[in-house]
């Protein structure tokens, strides 16, 4: 059987939000008080602006937290498990009701597509009292792909 050889492709910014889009599971990593790193598997999409963003509640750790200090990295995982993944660090906002109500209908359009009723969406959201994270990517690994180093691939 051939072994797979690891990869690494760089890419700039409108390749990199090409290969997030269609990429839904996350993991965030945020500080927590003391400097150390708090993490959070989740959902998220890309918006309209190129921003990742995360729909939670404003009473969550990575919400605390990013209020204290923005730096965030993300790393998108692909639905395979021996998929491509990439990690994005940017500066992360957090946006609370009624200020959150629209970029959440943005949210679930960019990972979802079209509610059936947004009226009921817009009110269940408000019911749960959400709030958004956009992150506004500054830099990023290349996509990378696990497996072998190619000086092993004919072993």
């Amino acid at each position: 059987m051939p072994r797979t050889i690891a990869t690494n492709t760089t890419v700039d910014l409108n390749a990199l939000l090409e290969f997030v889009r269609p990429r839904h599971r996350m993991i965030l990593v945020t500080r927590r008080r003391d400097g150390s790193p708090q993490l959070s598997p989740l959902t998220g999409g890309v918006d309209g602006d190129g921003r990742i963003v995360i729909s939670t509640y404003p009473e969550r750790a990575k919400a605390a937290n990013l209020r204290r200090n923005p730096d965030a990295s993300v790393l998108v995982l692909s639905d395979e498990w021996n998929g491509a993944w990439v990690q994005v660090d940017g500066s992360a906002e957090v946006l609370d009701l009624p200020d959150a109500l629209e970029p959440l209908v943005g949210y679930f359009r960019c990972i979802s597509g079209e509610h059936p009723d947004w009226d009921e969406y817009r009110q269940a959201m408000l019911d749960q009292g959400k709030c958004l994270i956009r992150i506004t990517p500054a830099r990023w690994s290349p996509v990378a792909t696990g497996g072998f180093p190619a000086r092993l691939a004919d072993s």
